[in-house]
């Protein structure tokens, strides 16, 4: 729910990580050296990293750390962040 909640924060992250993309397309394009394109690709991948810091920065925050959330629930949230992570970061 919290993502439908955020979600004019995170369609303006998407674009940002949308116009990188672009950027790094152009630059390929336009034959710049090796030194822009990677420049541009590591901007790009700042991007989706924020994106994704963003969006498990609010699910732990809505659904690990609220005190309302019964045990059970957290404990199912934690297990689904743990393989999140793993396909995030793997």
């Amino acid at each position: 729910m919290h993502v439908v909640r955020n979600k004019k924060k995170l369609i303006a992250r998407v674009r940002r990580v949308r116009g990188q993309v672009e950027a790094v397309e152009r630059a390929l394009l336009e034959d710049e050296g090796c030194e822009a394109v990677v420049r541009t690709i590591v901007a790009a991948r700042g991007a989706i990293s924020a994106l994704a810091a963003e969006v498990l920065c609010e699910h732990i925050e809505e659904h690990l750390g609220a005190r309302r959330v019964p045990a059970d629930e957290r404990a199912a949230a934690a297990t689904e962040l743990a393989q999140i992570l793993r396909r995030f970061l793997g």
